[in-house]
Parts: C-alpha cells; structure tokens; sequence
C-alpha cells in the first residue's frame, strides 16, 4: 500500500473557481463618483490551489463553513469547470473534456454526497438506483450479471439484498448513506469523493458509516478525496490533511505530524477547539475578527486580518507553500519567519 500511496491519482495544479453574481449587463451599471460604471463582480470559492492526491490514500479537507472545499470536491469530480488552473487524472488533464469524452472517467471516480435524504431519487426503488449506473457504464451487461452485482455490493455495505424493492424513505439516514455508497461502489471505481458522508447522520451511526468506507479502501484499493469539518474524524480516517481557508490551501501534512505540530496559525486555532479529555486547562485559541467576504478579497494572505502574527508583508504579499523539515508544506510569512516561534 505505502509504494501504491507513492503514485500520484489526481493532480491540482493552480485551480480556481469565481461565481458570478450579477445575471446580465444591466445588473454590471454601479453607480460611482457621479458616473455609471460597469463592475463584474464575482465570488472567489477556490483561489489558486495545488494539491495532489495519491492512489491508495485518503486525503481529508478541513476548514470552516464556505472555505471552498465543496466546490473544490465538484471541481476534482467535474460537475464544475475551473476558471483557472488544470486538473489531472492518473496524468491525463480532465477539466476540459465534454460530457461524452468524461464518461470513462466517470466510471473510475465516484461521488458521496452529504445528504443522504437527497442524494437518493425518491420515485425509485434501491434496485433501479444502483442498476442504473451499473447499465450506464456496461451497455453489454446482462440483467443476471447486473442483478448479482447490485446484490453483492448490497450486502458488502450491510444492506440485505432482498430489501432492494423498497423506496429510500424506507430506510433510515444510516441506512440510506450505505445505500449511496453501494451506488458508488457498484461501477468498481478506484477514486472515491466523500463530500462530508457522515454530517447529516447521528453521532451513532457516524462511526459505523466510517468502518465501512475503511473496510472499502481495504478490500477494494480505493482512494478517497474526504471533505469534512470534524478534525476528530480526520485524526483516524484520514492519512493526509490539507487545511483551506477563504479557498486558499494554509498546511498540507501527514495526519501525525498535523495533530502533533501544526505550524499555520489557523491550523492551530483549528485543532485548539478540538475537545480533549486529557485537557485539565484547555487552550483554546480565538480568532478575532471576522472572515472576510469572497465577493472582495484583502490583498495578501487571506488570513491576514485575523492573524495575531501578521504583519506589513503579510497585508500586501501572498504567502506561498513551503516544504518544512518534517515534510509538511505550509503557505504563512510568520512561519517562514519563525515569528514568536512560530515554524
């Protein structure tokens, strides 16, 4: 596995991703200094992130509420085309292939959606659900070879096969995420995108739904893109961690190293709220300020107004991805600069 997590999956190389908010010309015209001006203006999900995800691995992305990392997931999986940047699958540049020339690669990468009570049509049965992709990717395949594998999958997620008559509102939140899994897993694909599987589901379950994605990874070879905000969860699923920001990538570490030394200061005002039984006197660190709106970005490091660190270089120049001895790479002035000892 570990000479398997050496080869490079999925490679991001300078993404963006801006949303337009105004519909049309008209909605441009600002009025300004006694003059009608045109201003585009635009949302700035994902700003300027390089990543790279390694076969067999499975790479968690943290960060706050609207810090880009659905919208970086959509990119990667091609339900969004960047407005900048490229991204490349086992060394094949995808971003820019049409729906029929994306097919192929649809069939290798499989999406878990957040909401299990959506993710799945309720006017069909589980049985047409997880058959339907099955057809789509093998327009050769029987119905008896299509029946077993549904069957199959069923059963690999914990789910008896003789329920697949049933409609989704027949089964539980847990239950119908297993569901979408076994939909995932019927194409046998080899890259997995779990945009927070497990959020919408009951603490109980939560951990179930995990050992059944581990047992996956194990038994199928998978690699998995896991967006989530439980840093609790990351620290036994994930083996890598890349923190976002405002859509910009702070730290890219090894799960170990990121609990045991996180050097960017928002990474450590992250992990500082992660509750700890050993903790007697816990040292929670407060962000002060508030984050700043995607619509106009502060020049810089976007964490800059936040930072207890920051400084006039950190106000006028963006910080670029250092490796640091421990083989983490992190985006920040004051580490690069060891300030207050920080790095």
């Amino acid at each position: 596995m570990k000479d398997m997590m050496d080869e490079t999956l999925i490679d991001i190389q300078g993404v963006e991703k801006r949303f337009d908010l105004d519909n049309g010309f008209l909605d441009t015209l600002k009025f300004r200094k006694r003059r009608i001006v045109s201003e585009q203006q635009q949302v700035h999900t994902v700003n300027n992130v390089s990543l790279e995800v390694r076969k067999g691995e499975a790479l968690c992305v943290v960060g706050e509420s609207g810090c880009g990392k659905s919208t970086l997931a959509r990119l990667v999986a091609g339900l969004l085309k960047p407005s900048a940047g490229e991204i490349h699958y086992g060394g094949e540049r995808i971003d820019t292939l049409n729906g029929r020339d994306m097919l192929p690669y649809r069939k290798k990468m499989q999406m878990i959606f957040q909401n299990p009570y959506a993710s799945l049509n309720a006017r069909m049965t589980i049985r047409q659900a997880l058959e339907e992709p099955v057809r789509v990717h093998n327009p050769g395949i029987s119905r008896s070879e299509t029946e077993d594998r549904v069957a199959e999958v069923m059963r690999a997620v914990g789910v008896d096969p003789s329920w697949a008559a049933r409609f989704p509102h027949e089964f539980s939140g847990g239950q119908r995420q297993r569901i979408a899994i076994a939909r995932a897993l019927t194409v046998d694909p080899e890259f997995i995108i779990a945009d927070e599987p497990i959020s919408a589901l009951d603490v109980s379950i939560q951990a179930q739904v995990l050992n059944l994605m581990l047992e996956a990874q194990e038994d199928r070879g998978l690699t998995y893109l896991f967006i989530t905000h439980d840093l609790s969860v990351v620290q036994h699923f994930g083996n890598r961690v890349a923190v976002f920001y405002l859509g910009a990538l702070c730290e890219l570490a090894d799960t170990q190293t990121l609990f045991e030394n996180p050097k960017h200061p928002y990474t450590k005002a992250l992990l500082s709220a992660v509750p700890q039984l050993k903790d007697d006197k816990p040292n929670h660190i407060r962000l002060k300020g508030e984050i700043p709106t995607p619509i106009n970005l502060p020049s810089g490091c976007l964490f800059q107004s936040r930072c207890a660190f920051a400084n006039n270089r950190c106000m006028s120049e963006v910080p670029i991805q250092r490796v640091q001895p421990d083989g983490s790479a992190v985006a920040c002035h004051a580490v690069e600069e060891a300030r207050d000892g920080l790095g």
